[in-house]
């Protein structure tokens, strides 16, 4: 698909990221806006601290069916608060001078846009070397990033690392899979490819990939992405896939790259609302528009059950309150804290843990309740 065929409609998977980044860009910019005003009282500071978004790749604006794309909304999100308004530093870039154009267009009708203290920057350059080279030499402000190319030109592991290297930082981009799964095979983009993976990690997963079943690959390399994120420094990685209309093929993955626990905990619970199902009420980390026709695909797993099992084999022996039980365990994993919570319930009600206290309101498990695991047999 190419850049000009992008926008001509919003498909549903498009609006799903949108809102994706869109939530997170108002959770995180609430949390990082409380630290600056910590800072400010504390070193005394006159002038209010910044918070940066950042988009590489923006695009119009604007589908062609009128539906905003994600830098408008994150423009409007940061017009509802006084904080964001006088705070906020934003840029948008594209290299394509149409779109800059448009985008510039679609901005200026934004209602209150001049309540910004800081006007949005739009730029109109390649992204390559000299803005890789831009974002290492200087210390960011807080920033989130959102890297949405039209197939992987320009993505790089360097690209990603200049900006999340900061406090503060993080970063959510497009991951084209089928794009990056051809592309691995293609020697015309092999440059391409060992600047996304790096180039030891490209070359052994070529060589991984050759007797591996197509669902094997896509899990093979989304793994190596997420690791060689961790290995740069980005040590919470989440990945959430997108599939095809019909349900059978991945389109891509929307990857988010953290530094900190909170930031993965805040995405974790956005990515699970905005998934299409759930098992047991563990959600899924994918949209796809089939699943509402196949619902019974999707009741065959028990990821719940393995919880349980898993709880158990893991910390027995252990007495440990129900946050820590979470803290210990989630990360790397689906389950969100409402999970956890639920499989202590069930655990509790069948007797295999004793939980204190035992007295407490129906069907709840706060964080504070302590956990004793009995020994493994």
């Amino acid at each position: 698909m190419n850049n000009s065929s992008f926008f001509d409609e919003q498909k549903e998977q498009s609006l799903v990221k949108a809102r994706i980044v869109e939530k997170y860009f108002w959770a995180w910019a609430k949390v990082i806006i409380g630290v600056l005003k910590r800072q400010e009282q504390q070193q005394r500071l006159s002038k209010k601290l910044k918070l940066a978004y950042i988009d590489l790749f923006a695009g119009p604006g604007r589908y062609q069916d009128g539906s905003e794309s994600t830098p408008l909304r994150v423009l409007e999100t940061a017009i509802q608060e006084t904080d964001f308004r006088e705070r906020l530093i934003t840029l948008f870039n594209d290299v394509d001078t149409n779109n800059t154009q448009s985008l510039q267009n679609n901005i200026n009708l934004i209602p209150n846009i001049n309540q910004l203290k800081i006007q949005p920057a739009i730029r109109n350059k390649e992204v390559g070397e000299e803005i890789v080279k831009s974002f290492e030499d200087f210390k960011l402000y807080p920033t989130l990033f959102f890297v949405d190319p039209w197939g992987y030109k320009g993505l790089s592991l360097r690209l990603i690392n200049s900006v999340v290297k900061n406090w503060g930082c993080d970063c959510i981009f497009f991951f084209n899979y089928n794009r990056i799964n051809m592309g691995l095979g293609n020697d015309a983009v092999k440059s391409h490819m060992d600047a996304l993976f790096g180039e030891d990690r490209a070359k052994q997963l070529r060589q991984k990939l050759q007797p591996m079943t197509s669902k094997d690959r896509e899990i093979a390399i989304v793994e190596e992405i997420c690791e060689a994120l961790k290995e740069m420094g980005g040590e919470y990685v989440l990945p959430f896939r997108f599939r095809h209309e019909n349900g059978n093929r991945t389109s891509h993955h929307l990857i988010f790259v953290s530094k900190h626990v909170k930031g993965y905990e805040i995405m974790k619970e956005i990515m699970a609302k905005e998934s299409s199902t759930t098992e047991q009420g563990v959600p899924s980390f994918e949209y796809n528009p089939a699943t509402k026709f196949q619902p019974l695909l999707f009741e065959l797993s028990r990821p719940l059950d393995e919880l349980t099992d898993m709880l158990l084999d893991e910390f027995a022996g252990q007495t440990m309150t129900m946050i820590e039980v979470y803290q210990r365990h989630h990360i790397g994993k689906r389950y969100i804290k409402k999970n956890y919570k639920d499989a202590l319930l069930k655990l509790e009600v069948q007797g295999k843990i004793r939980a204190e206290p035992s007295k407490r309101k129906k069907n709840t498990f706060a964080d504070k309740v302590n956990v004793t695991f009995p020994p493994k047999p």
